[in-house]
């Protein structure tokens, strides 16, 4: 399926990529855009705390719009959430990198060599399977220390479990067919069998899996960061900012929480209709 074809076809799909591409390049080309180019848009005006959406005031002689308010620092609000997209998206990457590589490993090995090899790795897929995944991250992270790196392993380290055992099940069905067999005769090495003519025939699957994990990162550094184990301030996330202002959700300065608690579920969103789309144009399921 081309290009074209896709965005006819999956209209949903198309705006989460666009939502997704526009916040990519936010939050790698944030310091440029942010009206607040400080690290962090960390530039702290005191007396200037807690402003409407759209005050103008002068600082410095220059004046300055501030057109999502500022925080209870005196903070440019809206840089403080494009700043936050950089953590969202950098953890989401990086743990989904993580997961992918263990599981695409575990799943293949365990697909391919069948047998006891199969077994003991389905074993300890159940194992994982069978913790919650918000459980196992705070263990995780605790265990390593609280820590903004420390988060990118511990999400990674929870979500590869649906990575293998999709891959473990397409590598199942096609070490049975014609090429895989041939391979073995021609006296490829395993690894050569298993990624470079297996695994390019499940690549649509783990497309699927990889987007919906995307979606699962961002919802979990942002509940991470709320809880105070995720990013630390003044280092903004989505998450530590709904935890900054959601005292205030009962007062007319509620935005402050809730603009972040919105983007954090528009991306999320966004990526479970980029998952949809790639399952419908890769016919996974069906």
């Amino acid at each position: 399926m081309n290009l074209k074809s896709f965005i006819k076809s999956n209209k949903l799909a198309t705006i989460g990529g666009l939502w997704v591409m526009i916040w990519i390049i936010i939050a790698i080309a944030g310091p440029v855009l942010r009206p607040d180019s400080t690290p962090n848009a960390n530039n702290q005006h005191l007396e200037l705390s807690l402003l409407v959406p759209g005050t103008t005031v002068d600082i410095d002689g220059e004046s300055f719009t501030f057109l999502l308010g500022s925080d209870r620092y005196g903070r440019d609000f809206q840089s403080r959430l494009m700043a936050g997209s950089a953590i969202s998206l950098s953890v989401a990457g990086v743990a989904v990198a993580i997961s992918l590589i263990i599981g695409l490993f575990l799943g293949a090995w365990a697909g391919f060599k069948g047998g006891r090899v199969d077994a003991v790795v389905s074993w300890f897929l159940q194992v994982v399977w069978s913790v919650p995944t918000l459980l196992m991250v705070l263990a995780i992270t605790l265990a390593f220390g609280k820590g903004f790196w420390q988060v990118f392993v511990a999400i990674g380290l929870t979500m590869w479990v649906e990575v293998a055992r999709i891959v473990r099940g397409q590598f199942i069905s096609l070490r049975e067919l014609e090429y895989v067999q041939a391979a073995k005769a021609l006296g490829l090495s395993d690894l050569r069998t298993m990624f470079v003519h297996m695994l390019p025939n499940a690549i649509g699957p783990i497309i699927v899996v990889a987007a919906a994990n995307f979606a699962a990162a961002i919802l979990i550094e942002a509940g991470l960061s709320f809880l105070g184990v995720g990013a630390r301030i003044p280092v903004p996330s989505w998450g530590n900012i709904v935890k900054e202002h959601y005292h205030l959700l009962t007062t007319d300065l509620a935005w402050l929480a809730v603009l972040p608690g919105a983007l954090i579920a528009s991306l999320v969103l966004a990526f479970t209709w980029l998952g949809d789309g790639f399952r419908n144009a890769f016919d996974v399921g069906r």
